[in-house]
């Protein structure tokens, strides 16, 4: 019987070592931020048991482009599963989903250049956060296909890779944020203390995906409403909800 220090590692074993490496995270660290264990991450970079398909998913999220693609690759999603609604991108597009665009100016004798009209390609999901007091869909965002993309200045996504849009039910965030909108959320952010006082996205397996403002009384964090009416939820350990992203921005139709 061959022992486990004879068993030639996979490739990606070595990729998810090296990430890990790179990130100078320790097993137990880099467990926690992909929602594993400590132990688990040990077998995987010795190559003696391989992540689901919905840990390579959260993998892809982590890492940087083009690493993200290996990984996404191995849990069976495809580069054109994101490009296919956008076929006039798939020359542009590069490693870090950015292309250049042309745009035409309406109205005015300046135009954009190619060259400066740098946007980001974001998945768009069809999945519905709910606003405090209205359910949002249970799906967890890193294990639905993208149905369409859209574009966005570079600017406004510090982590391509890792954001997505989807839209909001509910208007219990307005004026800000009405029922109907589109946000876009950046799942690389997900540490309590770095997204006080800002809008987040929560995920609860029981009462789905929640949009709402994180804040912190004392020792406690809640999600809020911007609307007083509206109870506050507590995400301290224990309750189940954790921070799947920070929202970045948000867009909707004038009514």
């Amino acid at each position: 019987m061959r022992r486990d220090s004879e068993i030639a590692v996979p490739e990606w074993a070595r990729k998810i070592e090296d990430m890990r490496r790179g990130r100078k995270l320790s097993q137990e660290g880099f467990g926690s931020r992909v929602g594993v264990s400590a132990m688990a991450v040990s077998r995987w970079e010795r190559g003696v048991s391989e992540p689901t398909g919905e840990t390579y998913i959260r993998l892809g999220n982590l890492a940087d482009a083009p690493l993200c693609w290996f990984f996404w690759k191995r849990a069976g999603l495809r580069l054109s599963d994101v490009t296919r609604v956008l076929p006039d991108a798939n020359q542009r597009m590069a490693a870090n989903s950015v292309f250049d665009a042309q745009f035409v100016s309406a109205g005015g004798k300046k135009k954009i250049s190619p060259e400066k009209a740098d946007l980001v390609v974001i998945p768009f999901l069809p999945v519905h956060a709910g606003t405090p007091g209205v359910p949002g869909d249970h799906h967890d965002l890193t294990d639905i296909s993208p149905e369409s993309v859209l574009a966005a200045p570079r600017d406004w996504c510090p982590n391509p890779p890792s954001t997505v849009c989807l839209r909001v039910k509910g208007d219990s965030m307005s004026p800000l944020i009405l029922d109907g909108y589109i946000i876009a959320v950046d799942t690389s952010a997900t540490e309590n203390d770095d997204l006080v006082g800002h809008i987040v996205v929560a995920w609860h397996r029981e009462q789905g995906l929640l949009v709402s403002r994180l804040i912190r009384f004392d020792h406690m964090d809640a999600l809020v409403s911007d609307r007083r009416e509206y109870d506050s939820v507590s995400i301290t350990a224990g309750s189940d909800w954790r921070i799947v992203g920070k929202v970045l921005w948000w867009t909707g139709r004038a009514r």
